[in-house]
């Protein structure tokens, strides 16, 4: 008999001690926070924000990138030494360049040259290398050849997001909303409004809710030049576009194999203008400035609260703030950006105005 030992003592050791430094750093880690919205009391309609950026990286792709670890270590994708490339655009390599390091493994984020500057130093904080490209369609096969060449790991994130995190449970984001959301006054949300990235989000809550038997329905908004949303409406998985979004973090220019559009009961379009001017008007209202996707969620939650209101209509509605505002200073909010970018927000300032003052959506 020949026997064949492919995994050596020595490396088993290794990934059972990266498992467990990455369990140990979230049992450090508190729970994130479920923020509700400042809403008249009178629309009986309550508005829920689950705060992501208060993870240790800052962002909703923390929860991502320690699942993608954890999944890559246990299936044998990632030994001592093994290099890490990302595609990302930003926030999940911010936070894979944190675990990569915390492992003491070399990391490379593959991302378009647009990224915005406060995401690249964020990354190099952390340990990372950035590697650019100037078609965002590109990130893909050049994250290959990187990998091939280095003899590391492309952790792809597009692909392995919905099946990397355990969607009955686990602590994950859908189990620790319906948890938090307990002694609301309406705690079974009627809806849960998210973006789509990856698509791991969005396919973990709409398999959570029907694991466990919620009504609750699952919105998806989708911002500008991503094609998430006409494939869906029409059917199209293999569609494709020529362009990524500029709201970083969500929208594709193709349907990633984590978006699962059959656990979506909507999905509506959001300008950038609209979520630039959501973020920016709500500011005020929150005490803090965040993200772009964060702006495109309230934009299509502000939508569905306004149904609600005009039809009478109890109950409440969860969505995500899925990173701060501090790392778009020379973006989103910067006058001279938007001017160069073309976007004009009166149009979309002026609906949110309407909403804000009576509950009614113009849009």
């Amino acid at each position: 008999m020949t026997a064949v030992d492919r995994c050596s003592d020595k490396t088993r050791a290794w990934v059972c001690e990266a498992v467990r430094i990455i369990e140990a750093d979230a049992n450090r880690s508190a729970d994130t926070h479920l923020l509700p919205f400042p809403l008249p009391v009178d629309w009986n309609v309550q508005l829920y924000l689950k705060d992501e950026s208060t993870h240790p990286t800052g962002s909703l792709k923390h929860r991502l990138a320690r699942s993608l670890f954890l999944y890559a270590l246990c299936n044998g994708w990632i030994t001592e030494g093994t290099p890490v490339i990302e595609a990302s655009s930003g926030s999940t390599a911010v936070s894979e360049a944190y675990f990569a390091r915390m492992l003491g493994l070399p990391f490379i984020a593959v991302m378009p040259r647009t990224t915005s500057p406060e995401k690249v130093q964020l990354i190099e904080h952390q340990g990372g290398r950035c590697h650019f490209v100037d078609e965002p369609g590109m990130i893909y096969t050049e994250s290959y050849r990187l990998a091939g060449e280095l003899g590391g790991h492309f952790m792809d994130q597009f692909t392995h997001a919905e099946r990397a995190t355990d969607w009955r449970g686990n602590n994950n984001i859908a189990e620790s909303i319906f948890g938090q959301m307990s002694l609301e006054p309406n705690p079974e949300p009627l809806w849960v409004v998210v973006g789509a990235g990856t698509g791991g989000t969005s396919a973990t809550i709409g398999r959570y809710v029907r694991y466990r038997a919620f009504s609750s329905r699952l919105a998806v908004v989708d911002p500008e030049n991503s094609v998430f949303f006409d494939a869906w409406r029409d059917t199209e998985p293999g569609l494709t576009g020529c362009r990524g979004s500029r709201i970083e973090g969500i929208g594709r220019p193709r349907v990633e194999p984590s978006f699962l559009g059959q656990v979506i009961d909507r999905m509506i379009k959001v300008p950038d203008a609209a979520s630039i001017a959501t973020i920016r008007r709500v500011a005020p209202l929150l005490g803090r400035r965040v993200g772009g996707s964060t702006g495109t969620n309230l934009w299509g939650a502000f939508q569905i609260v306004a149904e609600l209101k005009a039809a009478g209509v109890a109950g409440s509605i969860v969505t995500l703030l899925c990173d701060g505002g501090e790392r778009y200073s020379h973006t989103y909010y910067d006058d001279a950006w938007l001017t160069a970018q073309g976007i004009d927000l009166a149009p979309h300032d002026q609906v949110l105005t309407t909403f804000l003052e009576r509950g009614e959506w113009t849009a």
